[in-house]
């Protein structure tokens, strides 16, 4: 049964590969210019569906497939949260198809935030019936922005790699949408670590379906120095959390000035904050 499932998702993916995500380009956003610190949020916005109850997974599912006339309501509701940050982690956002009313919802929500860069990246192109997607807004321009396709058995985890300040000593944040599974995290963990190892100013962001203490002691970022939120920074299910699956990993050089769980129950998860610092003598390269 895995095996033809697999093999019918495989081809379903493949065939609409030449698909690909998009961004509103850089010709209007501002020049990084280094503040004493940034505000960073990871939201898991589950396509703009609200949910409060586990018994809405059975009688909202629905809402994965076809429009809902509250999901533009939702969105704006979400929009006026971000709105509050520099730089957003974005998963689980459709990119155009007919759940969403063909609207690029992270596109949408950027116009709606007024944040003026926007980078979508199409993870799982299933055609009319979803574009699964994560999504990056800014408000400075990044050195560059790179796509990346997680490994898993099964296709459909990506990541997103921005760059900001020099080339010699950039910051980097890396958002992204893990597997459920334990063996899928290690391999996309591995991953992960690798494209990190030579930098020195880091931020994690994202959906990563496990307790930071988990990732931290048994998966490949073991072997970083990361600096996890408290272990009682639940995040899921919004309307009663008890797990901490949502996260903003840091390097020790940034210096953490405040973080949280927002209080903003618009999905089945609960959006995370971040006030960093960036490191000392980091404005004088600028």
């Amino acid at each position: 049964m895995y095996k033809r499932f697999r093999k019918q998702l495989n081809g379903i993916l493949s065939a609409r590969d030449e698909s690909k995500g998009s961004n509103s380009g850089l010709e209007h956003v501002p020049e990084f210019e280094p503040q004493r610190h940034l505000r960073l949020l990871t939201f898991n916005i589950q396509v703009g569906i609200n949910t409060s109850s586990y018994r809405h997974y059975l009688t909202r599912g629905w809402q994965h497939f076809l429009p809902h006339r509250n999901r533009i309501e939702n969105l704006d509701r979400i929009a006026s949260l971000l709105s509050n940050y520099d730089v957003v982690a974005l998963q689980e956002c459709d990119g155009g198809s007919l759940r969403s009313g063909h609207i690029n919802q992270v596109q949408y929500l950027a116009e709606a935030a007024g944040i003026p860069y926007w980078h979508q990246q199409l993870n799982r192109n299933l055609g009319q019936i979803a574009q699964h997607s994560n999504g990056l807004l800014s408000r400075f321009r990044p050195l560059d922005v790179k796509e990346y396709k997680l490994p898993g058995r099964l296709p459909g985890r990506g990541a997103i790699v921005a760059r900001y300040g020099t080339e010699e000593d950039p910051l980097v944040l890396v958002m992204m949408h893990l597997a459920l599974s334990k063996s899928g995290q290690q391999r996309q963990l591995g991953f992960i670590s690798e494209l990190i190892s030579k930098y020195r100013h880091v931020v994690l962001m994202g959906d990563m379906n496990a307790h930071a203490e988990q990732l931290l002691t048994q998966t490949p970022l073991k072997e970083t120095d990361l600096i996890p939120l408290p272990d009682s920074a639940h995040s899921f299910p919004s309307w009663r959390p008890e797990k901490a699956l949502d996260h903003i990993l840091v390097s020790p050089s940034l210096q953490i000035r405040n973080s949280e769980v927002v209080s903003y129950p618009m999905s089945d998860h609960l959006p995370i904050a971040m006030d960093i610092a960036l490191p000392d003598g980091y404005l004088k390269k600028f």
